[in-house]
């Protein structure tokens, strides 16, 4: 199935954020799974380490991407890519939300730095 309705898509809450999952299996995607992120002012996502190259696109507000150690604060229109086995953060320091879309292969798992692994649902 080539289309995706908005009713089809799947919201998951963690750390914090809303993530709206669209491109995924259970929508007929075999390779890609891809979603809007939804960031409150004031969150800092947990640091982990990603097992799939991941790519950002900023879609509204600002967010700071940590991405092995070299860190930029992003706007509207900006884009990041973090390869696979990079370490990642992801935080909101504005006063307001911010969104992106993020995009991934089908399979992507993150380790926390407690030792801790995450499947997030959204790309699986």
């Amino acid at each position: 199935m080539p289309f995706i309705s908005s009713d089809e898509a799947v919201v998951h809450e963690i750390h914090g954020a809303r993530f709206t999952s669209y491109i995924r299996p259970a929508t007929g995607s075999r390779d890609l799974a891809a979603w809007r992120a939804e960031i409150p002012a004031g969150t800092m996502a947990p640091r982990h380490v990603i097992s799939q190259e991941e790519a950002f696109y900023v879609l509204s507000g600002r967010l700071r991407l940590t991405i092995d150690g070299e860190t930029a604060e992003l706007g509207a229109g900006d884009a990041a890519v973090a390869p696979a086995g990079s370490a990642l953060s992801v935080s909101n320091p504005a006063d307001g939300p911010a969104t992106m879309w993020v995009t991934t292969r089908v399979g992507l798992g993150a380790e926390l730095d407690d030792g801790s692994t995450l499947t997030p649902p959204w790309a699986n």
